[in-house]
C-alpha cells in the first residue's frame, strides 16, 4: 500500500469511525442519563419504603404505651439510623454520623441517603435515616458497562470501517495498476513504429533501399494511426456517436486488408482473404473499427512468417490466424478494457473491448475459438444488421 493509499485509508476511517462513535455516544449517553433516573427511582421507592414501615413500627409501638425496638431491615442493603431533635444518634447502623438533616435525598461517593422525618412531637425520635451503596454500585457498574460497549463498539466500527475502506478501495486500486499497465503498454506499443520510423528515415537520409523503408514508414505510420484512432474512439466515448448507413461490408473488408498489408509486411505475414457481397446497416466507422480491430489483433499475436485468413461468407465473417493463441484462463477476460492475452505482444488492451461494446450495440453474435500456439479464430456473424 503506498503512501497515497495510506492517507485515504486513514481518511475514510477516521471520518467513518469518527462519525459513527460521535453518533453511538449520543445514543448511549440519552441510555445512560434514562438508566440512572430508573435507577434512582427504583432506589428511592426502596428506600421510602423502608422508612415508612420504620415510621410504622416506630407509631404503633408508641400507641401501645411502649417504646421502640430497633429491628435490623429484611433488606441486607439497606441500614438506618433514629435521630432525635437535637440530631443525636438514637440507634445508628449507618457508615458515618456526618448526616445532612436538611436534605429530604442526596448521594455521596460511595452511599446514597434518604431523610425521613417523623413530626411527632410526643415522640423523641425525629429524622428516620435510610442508608444504602446499592445505588452508588448500580450506576458505576452501568458506567462500566458503558465503556466496555464503546470499546467493543469502537473495534468492531474500526474493524467494519476497515473491510469497508479496503473493499471500496479495491477497484479504485485494480483501475491504478490497469492505468500503470496501460500507459507501459502504451510506451510500449508507440515505442516500436516511432523507432522503425526514425531507423528508416536515417537509413533513407544514407540513401540505402528507399523502396523497402518506404514500406516501414508507411507500416509504421498506419500503426500510430490506428493506436491513436483506437486510443481516441475508446476514451472519448465515440460509441455514443452513430451514423447508420446502407453500405458494402465486403468493400470495408478489403479496404481493411489493403491496408494492414504493409504492418503484415514488417513481421513477413501474408494475409489471405475470401470476401463475399454483404450490405449492412450500421455505422460505417464502427464497423471499421471491427474488422481493423480483429485483424490488426490477428497481426500482433502471429509468429513471424505465418498466414491470417479473412473470411466473409454469407453473413459471417471470420479472422483466423496461426499464432500464439490464447489460454483457457485469459479467454476469461479478453473482451476487458486493458486486458491483453499476453504481456510479451504490442498493443493497448482495449481492441476487443472496443470489438464488444459495438457488438452489443448492433446485435452482432460475437465468437471465438482458441488453442495455445495453435492459433485463434474470432467469427462475428452480421444477420441482425440487415435494414
Amino acid at each position: 500500500m503506498n503512501r497515497n493509499e495510506k492517507k485515504a485509508l486513514f481518511s475514510f476511517l477516521l471520518i467513518y469511525v469518527g462519525s459513527t462513535l460521535l453518533f453511538l455516544s449520543l445514543a448511549v449517553y440519552t441510555y445512560y442519563n434514562k438508566e440512572v433516573k430508573m435507577l434512582d427511582k427504583q432506589c428511592s421507592i426502596e428506600m421510602t419504603s423502608a422508612a415508612f414501615q420504620i415510621r410504622g413500627d416506630i407509631l404503633k409501638s408508641y400507641m401501645n404505651k411502649g417504646s421502640y425496638n430497633p429491628k435490623k431491615l429484611l433488606n441486607p442493603v439497606l441500614k438506618f439510623g433514629l435521630y432525635d431533635y437535637n440530631n443525636r444518634a438514637i440507634y445508628s447502623e449507618l457508615s458515618t454520623d456526618d448526616v445532612m438533616f436538611q436534605k429530604e435525598a442526596y448521594e455521596t461517593k460511595t452511599h446514597t441517603f434518604h431523610v425521613h422525618e417523623l413530626k411527632k412531637k410526643d415522640i423523641p425520635i425525629k429524622y428516620i435515616i435510610i442508608e444504602t451503596k446499592q445505588g452508588v454500585l448500580d450506576k458505576l457498574e452501568l458506567k462500566h458497562f458503558i465503556w466496555i460497549l464503546l470499546a467493543a463498539s469502537a473495534a468492531f466500527i474500526s474493524f467494519i470501517g476497515y473491510f469497508l475502506s479496503k473493499l471500496l478501495l479495491k477497484p479504485v486500486k485494480e483501475k491504478i495498476c490497469h492505468m500503470d499497465k496501460f500507459i507501459k503498454d502504451s510506451a510500449h506499443e508507440l515505442n516500436t513504429p516511432i523507432s522503425v520510423l526514425r531507423t528508416s528515415v536515417s537509413m533513407l537520409k544514407k540513401g540505402k533501399n528507399s523502396e523497402k523503408m518506404m514500406r516501414y514508414i508507411n507500416s509504421s505510420t498506419k500503426q500510430i494511426s490506428e493506436a491513436f484512432n483506437d486510443l481516441h474512439f475508446a476514451v472519448f466515448n465515440d460509441m455514443q456517436d452513430s451514423m447508420n448507413v446502407e453500405f458494402e461490408l465486403d468493400e470495408l473488408c478489403n479496404e481493411s486488408v489493403g491496408f494492414f498489408d504493409d504492418i503484415a509486411m514488417t513481421k513477413s505475414i501474408t494475409i489471405q482473404s475470401r470476401i463475399n457481397e454483404l450490405t449492412v446497416f450500421m455505422d460505417r466507422n464502427k464497423t471499421q473499427k471491427l474488422v481493423n480491430n480483429l485483424i490488426s489483433n490477428a497481426i500482433k499475436y502471429s509468429t513471424i512468417g505465418g498466414d491470417i485468413i479473412v473470411t466473409l461468407e454469407g453473413t459471417l465473417l471470420s479472422v483466423q490466424d496461426f499464432g500464439i493463441g490464447i489460454s483457457q484462463e485469459e479467454q476469461n477476460k479478453i473482451f476487458k478494457r486493458y486486458e491483453r492475452g499476453t504481456n510479451n505482444e504490442g498493443g493497448f488492451g482495449i481492441g476487443l473491448d472496443i470489438v464488444s461494446r459495438i457488438c452489443k450495440e448492433y446485435d452482432i453474435i460475437l465468437s471465438f475459438e482458441s488453442q495455445l500456439k495453435v492459433g485463434s479464430t474470432f467469427r462475428l456473424d452480421f444477420k441482425n444488421t440487415k435494414k
